[in-house]
């Protein structure tokens, strides 16, 4: 059974990410999760708190989402398989936690105590692609994550706003097979 903690996060994730951020509010939180009144407020004293806290469980899920999906994948066609099913899930059946989090983002970015642990999540997954794309022998993996990731959320972004069904693949093959070819020198040679 899940703890009144989670419970609170979980209806938290549901509220921004089908009504937005204004919905976002302690008792509505506890109100969506079938919870007595103040008990989200007991785990998050504050609603930057709550924003941070929501953050950082949305972020926890889904790099349990992309471990698992790379588990298995030691190829790049098995990753591009993989990364491709992550961001069809982001959405699709996990889209109202995708809005959410991007929705909550654009809030903390006006929250200064929030950035620490915003730097710290977006690290944690910067990372584990970079531990990805260094497997897959990537001659420069640390900006080959980064530009996967940029690349990942701008199919993300232009799925969930204009593009509901924006074919995933062929972008995702071109973006991590352009990260295994890229190498600085490469590009510093040839200006």
């Amino acid at each position: 059974m899940a703890t009144t903690r989670d419970r609170s996060l979980a209806a938290a994730v549901d509220l921004v990410g089908t009504q937005g951020v204004r919905a976002l509010t302690h008792t509505r939180v506890d109100s969506a999760a079938g919870l007595p009144k103040g008990s989200t407020s007991n785990w998050f004293r504050t609603r930057d708190a709550l924003v941070a806290g929501v953050l950082v469980w949305i972020a926890e899920q889904e790099r349990a989402d992309l471990t698992a999906a790379m588990a298995p994948a030691h190829t790049p066609d098995e990753v591009i398989d993989a990364l491709t099913r992550l961001l069809d899930d982001a959405t699709g059946r996990n889209a109202v936690r995708t809005r959410a989090r991007y929705a909550l983002f654009l809030e903390a970015a006006a929250m200064p105590e929030a950035q620490p642990t915003m730097r710290q999540q977006r690290s944690l997954f910067q990372e584990r692609v970079r531990e990805l794309l260094t497997g897959l022998r990537a001659p420069d993996p640390d900006t080959a994550a980064r530009a996967l990731l940029a690349v990942a959320a701008g199919l993300i972004v232009n799925r969930l706003t204009v593009a509901p069904d924006a074919p995933l693949r062929p972008i995702v093959d071109l973006a991590v097979r352009g990260c295994l070819a890229y190498s600085q020198g490469d590009v510093a040679g040839a200006e």
